[in-house]
This record gives C-alpha cells, structure tokens and sequence, in this order.
C-alpha cells in the first residue's frame, strides 16, 4: 500500500449517464447513528460526521450515496451532506433513493407512484439542490416479482420536468431491470452484492455490464452482516489475501468488487476517519489472478 493517503481516482472512473465519478465512492448510511449497525439509532458525533464528509472529498470522492430516510433521532444523511459539502462542487455526484418513508406515527411505509413526487422534493430540500443527480427506485423485498413501471413512470415525469438527472434501479431483479427501461434510461443498479453472492448475483453484475449499466454493491464490506455492520468473523480466504498484501479484509473486499468489472462501484460508508483513509485507498489494491481465484473458491 502507498504510504501517503490514496486519492479516489486510483479506483478508476464510470459514467452515470453524463456524470463522470471515481469507482470508490462514499455511503451515507452509517452517518446518522453512533453505531455500526443501522438499527442503532443513537445520534453519531455531527462534528465528526462532518468532518469524514470533507475529508472523503479531500481524497477524491466525488460519488456520494444517501436517502431521505437514513436517519437517527437527531440527524441525517442529507443535512449532514448539505452542511458539510454545499456549495457544492461541480464534479459531485450526490445519488439518493426513493420509496421506503416514515408515516407520521413512525411506521415505516412504501410510496405510491403519487406519493414519489414528495419524496424527491423532501430529499431536494434537505440536500439545498434545485435537482437531483441520480435517483433509485428503491424497491422492498416483497415487491421482488411486481410491476415496476407505475413507480419508475412517476420518476420518468420527474425528470422530464428537470428535477431529475438520471434514474436507476436498487434491490432489484434483472426482470425488473429491463422493465424499467422500457419506460426511461437506467444508468446503474443498486444490489446487495458481495465476495459470498449467489450465481444469479454474479450473473446480473455481468449482465448490467454488457448493457453499459453500473452496478453499486451495497453490503460489500460486511456480508452476511447487511445492516448490522461487520460481524467480526472473516474467511480465511480473505485473510490469506489481506496477510498477502498488507491490508485489512475490508479493503480486501472493496478491492475485489471493484475487480469485478469496470462498471462496478463501491459505496462503502463509514463515521471513523481512519476506516474512511482505508476504505479509499482500497481503489488502488491490484489483486492478481491468484488472489481472485483464492477469494472465489
């Protein structure tokens, strides 16, 4: 590993339509909450949620993933964003999602493609921009065989009126994928996706690839840990690999999804500085052919 910090474009660049960002992007989703887990919901340190958001950008980040709807008692994502980074830079990509919200008793609901509308006003709101970069349509586990076009058709309007850049798709099926772009453009997919996923996983990486889609993984770090953060266990494969190059199985893991094509993103979030200096300079670890196949078998 370089002795000095590693900026983001050691990882490469993709466009998201006409946006151009490094591979080695930054998730806002721990930023709210104290803890690792996203159930935890004691307020995180703003001074130093803050400060993580100004440094990703000091290293190179200049893909930045959030929603309205991560939040604790005290903060979110997006004012964090907003606080630390506007004015904002011209080469900031900032996607949010949509769908998932909170009633006003605190249950957690699904938009209707009316309610879609609100949903990206309230993120444009709390981020200050008089539009949004990229949008997913962030879809529930129990909407995985549905009909998609009403929802994405409301997001389509959405950007024909402007408030929109570009549109993707996140916990989705490659049927839903191609029905999506029937209606409009999608410029990247949103998946949980890691070292452990299953075939039909890697066989829609591939297939969003061909169709010049961006693939985001979610959950690249922690596995089967998804919302409660790193389990503290890891595979010897991993740690074989780390032991090889001098790195920790994170940076291990965010390296070897970057490896899996040129289309593939890494959003890793984070609150520690320290982890955030990792995490980045992860887009600059080269594994060999023997690393790959290790981390695989």
């Amino acid at each position: 590993m370089a002795s000095g910090p590693v900026d983001a474009s050691a990882s490469g660049t993709w466009k998201l339509g006409d946006l151009t960002v490094n591979r080695l992007g930054f998730g806002a989703m721990r930023l709210p909450q104290k803890g690792a887990a996203f159930a935890d919901r004691a307020p995180s340190d703003r001074d130093r949620a803050l400060r993580v958001l100004r440094r990703a950008v000091e290293l190179g980040v200049n893909h930045i993933d959030t929603a309205a709807f991560y939040f604790s008692p005290l903060r979110s994502a997006n004012e964090l964003i907003n606080s630390a980074l506007a004015p904002y830079s011209d080469d900031l990509v900032i996607t949010t999602k949509v769908g998932p919200g909170r009633d006003p008793s605190g249950n957690w609901v699904w938009a209707t493609p009316d309610q879609l509308r609100g949903q990206v006003e309230e993120n444009l709101r709390q981020l200050g921009r008089d539009h949004l970069d990229v949008v997913n349509l962030r879809l529930a586990q129990s909407q995985a065989a549905a009909s998609v076009a009403e929802l994405f058709g409301a997001l389509a309007d959405l950007r024909e009126a402007g408030l929109i850049r570009h549109l993707g798709i996140s916990n989705t099926t490659p049927e839903q994928l191609a029905e999506a772009r029937t209606v409009a453009p999608v410029v990247c997919v949103q998946n949980a996706y890691g070292i452990d996923a299953s075939a039909e996983d890697h066989a829609f990486l591939r297939a969003c690839g061909e169709q010049g889609i961006a693939f985001v993984p979610f959950f690249a770090i922690v596995g089967a840990g998804r919302e409660e953060g790193v389990t503290g266990t890891e595979t010897e494969a991993v740690l074989t690999v780390a032991r090889r190059h001098g790195a920790t199985p994170a940076q291990i893991r965010l390296a070897w999804t970057l490896h899996q094509g040129p289309h593939v993103l890494a959003i890793p979030g984070t609150g520690n500085p320290d982890h955030l200096v990792e995490n980045v300079a992860a887009g600059a670890l080269r594994l060999t052919a023997d690393d790959l196949a290790l981390l695989t078998s």
